[in-house]
């Protein structure tokens, strides 16, 4: 029986196309609508495991997702960088002068908004998912619609693509998790990242105390993010990742990190895929 892998959106969807590529398309994949719901189908095993996106080069940091991960005790077990092809795509036989409305996921209209500023006469229309857009523009034959989503959608979606690699840099990629609900284990493959969550202690300097701790065990820190803590106003939880080359220097700042954290929670251990 195939893994079943979670995924926000549907098959199109830029998470699809992630999955099938980490995977080697050896999955059965799960669609779910939301992040919410692809975070709590894997907490209740109803998945094995799951895709899911965390940043983008140009959009920045998707934050719901980290509260995500820590609300519902997720483990971090891979990452996957993958270039963003944003393309805009209607049913066959219209132009852009046409188009009066589109349709995408809110990520993708921000990375395109430099693209719709010379099309002033669209109205950019946020919706749950890229591909989800484009199927339902093409099951309904909706006219002077449009969808902004992968070229592997409108293929297999039966759309025109009306204005190909509409997204602002062309360099734009998105980083993806992968998700689990049980620590990583190395099997013959080097873990050399980790993702990590704490609080600091409400004393002066603490956060730089912690870098220092981290450059004294030759971590090499790629990625730092603040978290308001909801119920505790001003103060902020901080997820860091972390790479390095023996696996004994990350235990040793850990064992340091806890003593100078109020909590330390280690979010996962994996491959580094940053190429």
């Amino acid at each position: 029986m195939n893994k079943k892998v979670g995924i926000q959106g549907i098959k199109g969807s830029f998470h699809h196309l992630v999955a099938m590529d980490y995977y080697h398309k050896d999955v059965a994949v799960m669609e779910h609508m939301s992040f919410h719901e692809l975070a709590q189908k894997l907490a209740s095993n109803e998945t094995n495991e799951a895709v899911m996106a965390i940043e983008n080069s140009i959009a920045g940091s998707i934050l719901p997702n980290y509260a995500l991960i820590d609300e519902y005790n997720l483990s971090v077990i891979g990452e996957h960088y993958t270039p963003v092809n944003m393309n805009l795509m209607a049913v066959a036989g219209q132009e852009i002068k046409d188009i009066k409305k589109v349709f995408s996921h809110p990520m993708a209209l921000l990375q395109c908004k430099e693209f719709f500023k010379k099309h002033p006469h669209i109205k950019l229309i946020e919706d749950a998912d890229t591909a989800e857009a484009a199927k339902r523009i093409s099951e309904e034959g909706l006219t002077k619609v449009a969808a902004v989503a992968s070229p592997a959608a409108a293929e297999m979606y039966g759309l025109e693509i009306l204005a190909k690699e509409i997204h602002t840099i062309k360099s734009n990629a998105t980083r993806f998790l992968v998700l689990g609900t049980e620590r990583q284990k190395p099997n013959g493959v080097k873990l050399d990242k980790a993702s990590l969550k704490f609080f600091l202690k409400s004393e002066r300097g603490s956060l730089v105390s912690i870098l220092n701790i981290m450059r004294d065990c030759y971590l090499d820190m790629t990625k730092i993010q603040s978290l308001p803590i909801i119920d505790e106003p001003w103060k902020y939880s901080f997820f860091v990742d972390v790479i390095f080359e023996k696996h004994e220097d990350l235990e040793k700042a850990i064992d340091v990190l806890k003593l100078m954290t109020e909590d330390l929670k280690i979010l996962g251990i994996y491959k580094n895929n940053l190429v």
